[in-house]
């Protein structure tokens, strides 16, 4: 067992609870996305249980996040949502360094893949444009309702697991992330169960995805990856705080984050 991962988990899981922050993202700063993914899609073959030592520990520590830091991030959002936010804000920006180095722009991307960093960027930051429906939690649950849940958990997963989309985000758009969290901070096993088997679906089918894309297409992936990372500081990014003393706030936690992701990738890149 990779037990290393418990913290990597904790991080990833405590950025998917975040509505624009994205546990791919946290995964690539991490150093281990292209291992996830091949981990994933080898749960499946004759080396299973040296993916699963990897899997594991990631797991638990990303349940261990999303049950414990479920209420804290909701408080802290709804106390102070700017300062919360300028902190992702930092983090992703200071995950960029990185991702232009893993791909080795510099010696890889020529006019076409600038472009599609443009089309990814251009994805994910018309995001910031949608009116999430934040939705009232559903209080009667039906066959229908478990049929939105596991689609909505298949969606959220779809995209939690590419840089620069968020999976919580999804929820919202979905109008079910309010019920999730609810279920969650309350232990509504079937609502988390079924939530859940959409959201281990999704992770398989989607990691294949960009598993044959990482191996045939490499520096377009990237280039991608990376447009779809700079568009989501479009999504996070709050606006300005009108109160001096949020503002003040605000600096703090971005350097914070940009703090965190300088340190994270000379831990993980060295």
């Amino acid at each position: 067992m990779e037990w290393k991962n418990l913290y990597r988990g904790l991080m990833m899981g405590t950025s998917d609870v975040i509505p624009g922050v994205s546990g791919g993202t946290i995964a690539v700063l991490l150093g281990i996305y292209d291992r996830l993914i091949v981990s994933i899609n080898g749960l499946f073959s004759k080396d299973w249980k040296k993916h699963v030592g990897f899997l594991i520990p990631l797991g638990i520590g990303m349940l261990t996040a999303i049950f414990l830091l479920a209420n804290v991030i909701e408080w802290l959002f709804k106390h102070y949502p700017a300062p919360t936010q300028f902190f992702f804000l930092g983090l992703i920006l200071g995950v960029l360094p990185y991702l232009f180095h893993k791909a080795e722009a510099k010696n890889n991307f020529r006019t076409k893949h600038y472009i599609l960093m443009l089309i990814g960027v251009v994805a994910v930051a018309s995001m910031a444009f949608f009116n999430p429906n934040d939705g009232n939690v559903i209080e009667t649950i039906t066959g229908s309702t478990y049929i939105l849940l596991f689609f909505s958990g298949f969606i959220a997963s779809s995209a939690m697991i590419i840089p620069g989309i968020s999976g919580s985000f999804m929820l919202l758009l979905l109008g079910v992330y309010t019920t999730i969290i609810s279920a969650i901070s309350n232990l509504q096993l079937d609502i988390i169960a079924v939530t859940g088997l959409g959201i281990a679906i999704g992770f398989i089918v989607m990691s294949k995805i960009i598993a044959f894309f990482l191996k045939n297409h490499y520096s377009s992936t990237f280039a991608v990856i990376i447009g779809l990372v700079i568009g989501s500081i479009f999504v996070v990014y709050p606006g300005f705080p009108a109160a001096t003393s949020i503002v003040l706030l605000s600096v703090v936690t971005f350097g914070s984050g940009l703090l965190v992701a300088y340190i994270l990738g000379r831990v993980e890149y060295n």
